[in-house]
């Protein structure tokens, strides 16, 4: 990969126009995770070090191209100010006169990219009206470099700009989960629905060494085998593709492991009665809420010859005691050879973080991403528009 960092470019007397993602979690007018403000609170101080005036560009919610009070970003305000520990200008149009009147070591905030229609149509007068503001651009959003939109690949083309400290890092981790890893490469994929992570399967089905089911899709894999699920959560359709699957692995050697004993129960819910069965034996009126200790066992052995793990996903039911025992043993045993220095883990996705912090382990892990679709994307392989932006610009 190649783009520019914040070392790269002369920001001294410089606006720069720093592109962030604080789409954080409200309720009512609390903020209720500011995990998003807190990491971009390195890039606006770097900033600021350099001498620049860092004008932040963010979206929130999804007003459809009108302003929506509900929706306004002065609700991360109190949030921002705090990670910074200083106050923050908050103003719902700018000019180029104004942010040069502006003060040193000041931080100007703009309201919602997205209630200009021109945004999320990455219309180029929005783009132009954009880098007329500023001499760099900065993209520190991760989390939105899979959108093409004015704010986060118009304007890039427009102006010298550079990855933020939190895109760097984003970028920097997955290329070393999956762009130049250390091998062998295990991946853990998770969640409901294999029609959802469809073309991750086949994506990585050609590049790692070894690919954990879990969770409903695990199910759909099993049913596709042969083997009874009972009333499980599993897309029965889908069991042509995850055969598909299976095959695209065999022909590049990537070893697919499905659960080897399953944890049943008659209903979905916290301390249901439920039973540890040889996979395959799930009984008609049960369903496979999680993995068993002999799966867990099994992944232990795995993760302990591999030197890179990739997590997307949780194994069972993790919302409920006991179902979340696979996932968190697993994720536990992941935790423990990266501080040994056995493994390098890169987890992703909004279930995943999820589950990881459930188990205590999130900051035990190598890297954890912030980002959903972003994160999803770049694992499927996808080209990131607001990457592939700086990466022309690095080049």
């Amino acid at each position: 990969m190649t783009w520019n960092t914040l070392d790269a470019l002369d920001l001294a007397g410089k606006i720069v126009l720093t592109r962030v993602d604080i789409n954080v979690p409200v309720d009512g007018s609390r903020i209720t995770d500011t995990t998003r403000i807190d990491r971009i609170a390195p890039t606006i101080r770097d900033i600021l070090s350099a001498g620049g005036l860092p004008v932040l560009l963010a979206h929130f919610g999804r007003p459809k191209g009108r302003p929506v009070p509900e929706m306004s970003l002065r609700v991360t305000l109190p949030a921002l100010e705090a990670a910074l520990g200083q106050t923050v200008t908050f103003v719902e149009r700018s000019s180029r006169a104004a942010l040069e009147a502006m003060p040193e070591g000041a931080v100007v905030l703009v309201e919602n990219t997205r209630f200009s229609p021109m945004e999320e149509a990455n219309d180029p007068k929005m783009a132009q009206f954009l880098a007329s503001l500023g001499d760099v651009f900065c993209n520190d959003a991760f989390s939105a470099a899979h959108r093409a939109h004015a704010s986060t690949e118009g304007v890039a083309h427009l102006l010298p700009n550079c990855a933020g400290r939190l895109m760097q890092a984003e970028l920097t981790a997955l290329e070393a989960a999956l762009g130049t890893p250390h091998r062998p490469v295990a991946a853990v994929v998770g969640g409901a629905k294999v029609s959802t992570k469809l073309e991750l399967l086949g994506n990585l089905a050609g590049k790692v060494d070894h690919l954990v089911l879990g969770g409903g899709m695990a199910n759909a894999f099993l049913f596709a085998q042969g083997y009874e699920i009972g009333n499980s959560l599993a897309e029965k359709d889908m069991a042509g593709t995850a055969r598909a699957v299976l095959e695209k692995a065999g022909a590049t050697g990537c070893k697919v492991h499905l659960p080897k004993d399953i944890v049943v129960a008659g209903r979905c819910a916290a301390h249901a009665p439920h039973h540890i069965l040889p996979v395959g034996h799930c009984p008609p009126e049960q369903m496979i809420l999680d993995a068993g200790p002999k799966t867990v066992a099994a992944l232990e052995g795995i993760f302990c010859t591999c030197r890179t793990l990739i997590w997307n996903g949780p194994l069972g039911a993790f919302e409920w005691e006991p179902f979340d025992t696979a996932t968190s043993q697993a994720a536990g045993v992941a935790a423990d050879l990266t501080a040994q220095g056995r493994l390098l883990t890169v987890a992703g996705g909004g279930d995943t973080v999820a589950a990881l912090h459930r188990a205590g382990v999130a900051d035990r892990f190598s890297y954890i991403s912030t980002a959903g679709g972003a994160f999803l994307a770049w694992m499927e392989g996808k080209t990131l528009p607001g990457v592939a932006a700086l990466e022309q610009s690095g080049k």
